[in-house]
């Protein structure tokens, strides 16, 4: 778990306010919409999925569980979907 909880905080460090950068949330509305993803943006949002599925049922701590679940849609919303595809 402690390794997860680092490579998460590693890449809360990457986000940028300043920059727009397509997120894992950018992908799922594209799907959503109909429009057919790359085998890199489905294996981005794959890749995201199941970490966050892994990291979230190793909590035990309710209320650390909120808090990363928090931190899980910060990195949906600001994250490039392409720091995702070598988790």
């Amino acid at each position: 778990m402690e390794k997860n909880i680092n490579t998460l905080n590693e890449l809360l460090k990457k986000t940028s306010a300043s920059g727009l950068y397509e997120s894992i949330n950018d992908l799922r509305d594209k799907e959503f919409s109909g429009i057919p993803l790359t085998e890199k943006e489905k294996k981005a949002l794959s890749n995201f999925e199941q970490f966050r599925i892994s990291v979230l049922n190793s909590i035990s701590d309710d209320e650390q569980f909120h808090l990363t679940y928090r931190k899980f849609q910060v990195l949906a919303n600001l994250t490039p979907w392409t720091d995702f595809l070598n988790i």
